[in-house]
């Protein structure tokens, strides 16, 4: 398995937003599947935040993202990972691991101190990879967990 930028392979976008339409749109009653190729298109600069990255074997596994902003309820917040998401074949082999691990390795990099996301029923996954809960909330009216990582860049 690879971990690429999206920005190298932007063909998967049609079918990412496919997935992400799919699996959010509970969260997102109102977009259409053109809303979030858009948001994966935005993801194909050179800059860190924002950036996609997907996980690939011979075929597109999963993505994970880094977004300047992803709840509006939370707008101090910031950078976010968002659209984590792993293809049902590919679950529990270490991918969504290996694609949060690279953003979180990135982000150290440079420089940024802290991560943000949340979700509505991940928390211990997250919590493996040293992912703390920082409050409970409902958000689009689905319960969700937020929490955040300490990546020991900052003073």
């Amino acid at each position: 398995m690879r971990i690429v930028d999206l920005a190298d392979q932007p063909w998967h976008i049609p079918r990412l937003s496919r997935w992400h339409h799919r699996e959010w749109t509970h969260l997102y009653p109102h977009e259409e599947v053109a809303d979030f190729a858009r948001e994966l298109d935005a993801c194909l600069g050179d800059q860190l935040v924002p950036s996609t990255f997907i996980a690939i074997d011979g075929a597109l596994l999963g993505s994970a993202s880094l977004l300047a902003a992803d709840m509006l309820t939370h707008p101090e917040l910031t950078p976010w990972v968002a659209s984590v998401y792993v293809r049902r074949a590919a679950r529990a082999s270490g991918v969504g691991s290996a694609l949060i691990r690279h953003i979180m390795q990135l982000a150290a990099r440079k420089g940024l101190g802290t991560l943000y996301l949340f979700t509505p029923d991940s928390v211990e996954f997250y919590r493996r990879l040293d992912w703390v809960v920082l409050s409970r909330e409902l958000y689009q009216g689905v319960p969700v967990t937020l929490m955040q990582v300490d990546l020991g860049t900052s003073d």
